[in-house]
């Protein structure tokens, strides 16, 4: 990491000061709300309200990594894909302000795009933001649904037709990232980069094809079938799982290991 990327790492409090907007403090009250409201619109647009009125702490964030050289409208639109998932994944019943969660979930889903999502081929600016916008409906509609949303689903949500959606996870697969298999086969796995970070693996690839995944997904047992899904469609690290679930972290990492390796196999039959 390089000295400016370390100048990045500043407090919640930091950020409230900085960020456009000033005091979020009023708003803390929202997350009672949201957290006690049903599905529902109510609940949709409380939510988004959130994410709106935050907007101004993602796109200072995103402005920290304007010397990196990608587009600011891309950075803003990472960041805000960390907010999102800081406002989904918040529990106010932890006792912390959301900032002091949202900071770093949002600085992490930057750095992710920056260490682990290269493109590896030069793509339309249509298709980049085509698949940010897949990996933001698939990561609300698994929260909703507790379960990997279909392409079906994911074009009704976003409001694009299958062929699109097909597009956009075709357009996934020109990221370049480290095999996370590889890392769970390595001797080291406890501190493997994918109990860290919670990017989408290149093995799951295959498993985009969701519509094939879902009924092998309900045939697993229910704590595989959670732990994956927490963990490649709802975004969430391995550290994050195993606080979940109430195991440990290496706990995870081999029934991750195991449970991909199963997928897989049938997937390849």
């Amino acid at each position: 990491m390089t000295g400016s990327e370390e100048a990045t790492k500043t407090s919640p409090a930091e950020e409230k000061k900085t960020s456009q907007g000033g005091d979020y403090d009023h708003l803390a009250p929202l997350f009672a709300e949201l957290a006690q409201t049903p599905e529902g619109p109510s609940r949709d647009a409380l939510r988004d309200r959130l994410v709106t009125e935050h907007l101004p702490v993602a796109q200072h964030i995103a402005r920290r990594f304007g010397h990196r050289g990608e587009p600011h409208e891309d950075l803003v639109q990472v960041a805000t894909v960390g907010l999102i998932n800081a406002v989904d994944r918040f529990d106010p019943d932890r006792g912390s302000d959301f900032l002091s969660f949202a900071v770093p979930t949002i600085m992490g889903e930057v750095r992710k795009y920056f260490r682990d999502s290269s493109w590896s081929v030069r793509m339309p600016r249509r298709l980049k933001e085509l698949h940010l916008a897949i990996n933001a409906g698939t990561s609300r509609l698994s929260q909703q649904l507790g379960r990997a949303p279909t392409p079906s689903e994911l074009a009704e949500h976003l409001g694009l037709s299958r062929d699109e959606i097909h597009e956009g996870l075709a357009a996934g697969n020109a990221y370049q990232s480290a095999s996370l298999d590889d890392m769970l086969m390595s001797e080291d796995s406890s501190i493997s980069l994918g109990s860290t970070i919670g990017e989408e693996d290149p093995e799951i690839a295959m498993i985009e094809q969701r519509e094939a995944l879902h009924p092998l997904l309900q045939k697993l047992p229910e704590r595989e079938r959670k732990i994956v899904i927490m963990r490649f469609f709802g975004n969430m690290t391995q550290t994050q799982i195993a606080q979940k679930v109430g195991i440990s972290q290496m706990h995870v990492s081999r029934l991750l290991a195991k449970t991909l390796r199963q997928l897989r196999d049938v997937l390849e039959e």
